[in-house]
């Protein structure tokens, strides 16, 4: 083993024992110690899932990338192994990217990625090639004729220093199937490449997959596809995307795209677009198909133009996001919170049809770690009210809220008095349908986050609020005639979690 993925494991055990859990997240995943990004090679191997992650060990900064590493059996309680990549070869010296994994026939573990190196010591340009590593679950070795996939392998006119972030996957013939984010040389628009292989480790290009006509931002990065509910999906994450009424508000955020594939030129075409959170913080998602059918997607929960959103004294930054069962209705994409997270809760507290004042708190509705399912009504259908809101992770000094106007049908996520110190982005509105007044929100708060599923996870929108976990408080305002049910539980994991594994 290279000494420098050995100094990494070293370091991050030692590093990670000086974090409480109590200054963590207690079922979103945060890194071991240092800095997470993107999620990585999202998977079920020898009946466990393994999360990797983007990891920089040594500071919670962007820095050189190694591959973090977690399993769980649930996807709710994690236990850390030691980081699975570092940037100790020629081709990966400026850092081990985004990327995926698959079990082999011979039942090891491929994992495929980008690896990136700097084509002088001045220079920002990195050059990005695919590269792969073959392990058991804990111990992976890099591929001796690394890289599989380079620059000569591109179509001509592509960019050799943006490709990466391979998606990789078995067909039902046997072959395999790599897509990887690509960019042209000339305008700077994001393609899909699509590459094969007969043995996963030979790679060949195949077809140009999807295109961008400027519409969706330029390169595209963290792409995925899958078949969903009679439909073909592509998620794709593009960089300097300019908004459009009120999707796509993140200049770097999601996209999902819903469509067909034609299987003969091996080319997606899409019907449908959408964001996938319309909050502040949510990229890069990887999805997976588990035993029972569904299909299970996870996000960095973090917004690259707000990552000086952390705390001085804080040894850990960035979480992924609560896991997502994802389904397709009437040609959208809805999400949900991971059903398994209603076994962990705890303290119901119940109110029916209350009146909202001008401030309303419920007795036994607070916490920092909690679930709401929240739905709000007009008291009087012929009488709309302006206003409705819910203001949480709150005391004297830091609140955050969401707000719901439904006269013009928008929800407003704010953040600005959460106890940023930074001009970040703190604000984000969505659109809703017109349902005269009623809405429906399912709510998860978890320490230094929140979710909100909105209207049976039609629209998502995400947060990470660095609050001091004191500020507890959570309460209602109304301007008008407001009528809500809310239902609050506390969400308590086991700390043993996965321990046995």
């Amino acid at each position: 083993m290279n000494p420098q993925l050995l100094f990494a494991r070293a370091y991050e055990e030692e590093a990670g024992k000086l974090i409480p859990s109590e200054d963590r997240p207690q079922f979103h995943l945060s890194p071991r110690t240092g800095w997470m990004n993107d999620p990585n090679g999202f998977s079920l191997y020898k009946g466990v899932y393994h999360l990797f992650y983007q990891y920089n060990p040594y500071k919670t900064e962007w820095g050189p990338m190694h591959w973090g590493h977690a399993v769980s059996t649930d996807l709710l309680h994690w236990r850390y192994l030691p980081a699975a990549l570092a940037p100790d070869e020629w081709y990966d010296i400026s850092g081990c990217f985004s990327g995926g994994s698959l079990t082999l026939p011979d039942g090891k573990q491929l994992l495929m990625y980008t690896g990136v190196r700097k084509i002088s010591r001045d220079s920002t340009d990195m050059l990005q090639v695919q590269c792969l590593a073959v392990g058991n679950g804990l111990n992976y070795d890099k591929y001796e004729q690394n890289p599989v996939l380079g620059g000569d392998d591109l179509p001509e006119g592509y960019d050799p220093y943006n490709f990466r972030d391979p998606k990789i996957w078995q067909e039902p013939d046997g072959s395999y199937r790599a897509l990887i984010g690509a960019c042209t040389e000339e305008e700077q628009l994001g393609r899909l490449l699509l590459f094969r292989s007969d043995d996963a480790f030979t790679w060949k290009f195949e077809s140009v997959f999807a295109e961008n006509d400027g519409r969706f931002g330029l390169m595209w990065e963290c792409p995925d596809f899958f078949e969903l509910d009679g439909h073909a999906v592509v998620q794709i994450s593009p960089q300097y995307m300019l908004p459009e009424g009120f999707e796509y508000h993140n200049g770097n955020g999601t996209v999902c795209l819903i469509g067909e594939l034609d299987e003969a030129r091996r080319h997606f075409t899409w019907t449908h677009d959408q964001a996938l959170d319309y909050g502040i913080d949510f990229y890069a998602p990887q999805t997976l198909q588990i035993p029972d059918g569904r299909r299970i997607m996870i996000a960095w929960l973090q917004n690259w133009d707000a990552c000086q959103n952390g705390r001085k004294e804080q040894k850990w930054y960035g979480q992924m996001s609560l896991p997502r069962e994802i389904s397709i209705r009437e040609g959208r994409l809805y999400q949900q919170p991971l059903r398994e997270l209603e076994q962990y809760r705890r303290d119901c507290v119940e109110y029916k049809n209350v009146t909202v004042q001008e401030e309303t708190v419920l007795p036994g509705v607070e916490g920092r770690c909690v679930e709401l399912l929240i739905k709000v009504r007009p008291k009087d259908p012929e009488d709309l009210y302006t206003k409705f809101s819910i203001t949480f992770a709150k005391n004297d000094k830091f609140h955050s809220s969401l707000s719901f106007h439904p006269q013009d049908c928008v929800v407003k996520l704010d953040r600005k008095c959460s106890g940023s110190r930074r001009a970040i982005i703190h604000q984000r509105r969505c659109l809703v349908p017109d349902r005269k007044g009623e809405l429906t929100m399912r709510v998860i708060l978890d320490c230094f986050s929140a979710e909100f599923f909105l209207n049976d996870g039609e629209q998502v929108m995400s947060a990470v609020i660095m609050t001091e976990q004191a500020a507890r408080e959570i309460s209602f305002h109304a301007i008008g005639g407001v009528e809500i049910d809310v239902v609050k539980y506390d969400i308590c994991l086991e700390e043993n979690g996965d321990e046995t594994l």
